[in-house]
């Protein structure tokens, strides 16, 4: 049995105030990965697009409004945030269940043409510096020319044990954050903890429990800074690799296949 259309919005709402708490200029962060998959795509008909870690559509339903046209294959491994995101942004996109950088994972996608875009926000963090490069390479094979791949996601300096520069941009996220009042909040683990009490996603939760176990191990931060992830990008094939913005330590990085 699905999670109602009550139940789900609850949930995408609640999730879409925690993820303020965390993500600097989130909406603004957003609207430029939109903004480079607007221009990319311009010339193609049905675009296809690429959504890792999709949570519960977040990012996904925002590209379905700018860009009506395009398909949208959203991938994530949890199984609560992709039965959110099917009931509430069920139009978004097509959700795929798998585990980015898995053996085999992109089989499971149902591609029917090279990709246009793939797009990312605070999920590759989550790959070991191995299991990185190798999902950029495989991602390379699969855009076409001149196709791209935008990961939005927080950074730490370069160099990483740079402490007055470390300071210099969790002071403007903080100050960002106290401006917007956004680290007031729900937190990630208290969205978590709520979501599990209730009765209509406990079968999910279930099914998460299970997949954590499973995967063990899976989902350390690897703190990789800007530069390593162009570094890795450019070891992929990627030829033109640039950051587009950033506020604090937040950034949008975009490569760009020949």
């Amino acid at each position: 049995m699905g999670v109602s259309m009550e139940t789900a919005k609850l949930w995408v709402d609640r999730w879409e105030r925690q993820q303020e708490h965390y993500a600097i200029a989130r909406e603004e962060r957003f609207t430029v990965i939109a903004d480079v998959v607007e221009h990319v795509v311009a010339h193609q008909d049905r675009p296809l697009v690429l959504d890792l870690g999709c949570g519960p559509g977040s990012l996904a339903s925002r590209l379905a409004e700018r860009l009506p046209d395009a398909e949208i294959v959203a991938v994530d491994m949890d199984p609560v945030l992709l039965e959110l995101g099917r009931t509430q942004h069920a139009d978004a996109a097509r959700y795929v269940d798998a585990v980015i950088g898995g053996s085999g994972w992109t089989d499971t996608l149902g591609l029917d043409r090279p990709l246009d875009a793939v797009v990312s926000t605070t999920a590759l963090h989550y790959l070991s510096q191995r299991t990185l490069l190798r999902t950029y390479r495989r991602l390379e094979s699969l855009l076409r020319p001149g196709g791209t791949l935008i990961n939005g996601d927080h950074f730490p300096p370069d160099p990483p044990d740079d402490r007055r520069c470390s300071e210099l941009t969790a002071h403007v996220g903080r100050r960002r954050a106290e401006r917007s009042r956004t680290h007031d909040h729900e937190t990630w683990d208290a969205w978590w903890g709520a979501a599990a009490q209730d009765p209509e996603l406990a079968d999910l939760f279930a099914q998460r429990e299970q997949r954590q176990a499973a995967l063990a191990g899976h989902g350390i931060d690897n703190d990789l800074t800007l530069a390593h992830h162009s570094d890795l990008l450019a070891q992929a094939g990627f030829s033109h690799i640039t950051p587009v913005w950033q506020f604090g330590d937040s950034h949008v990085l975009v490569a760009l296949k020949d």
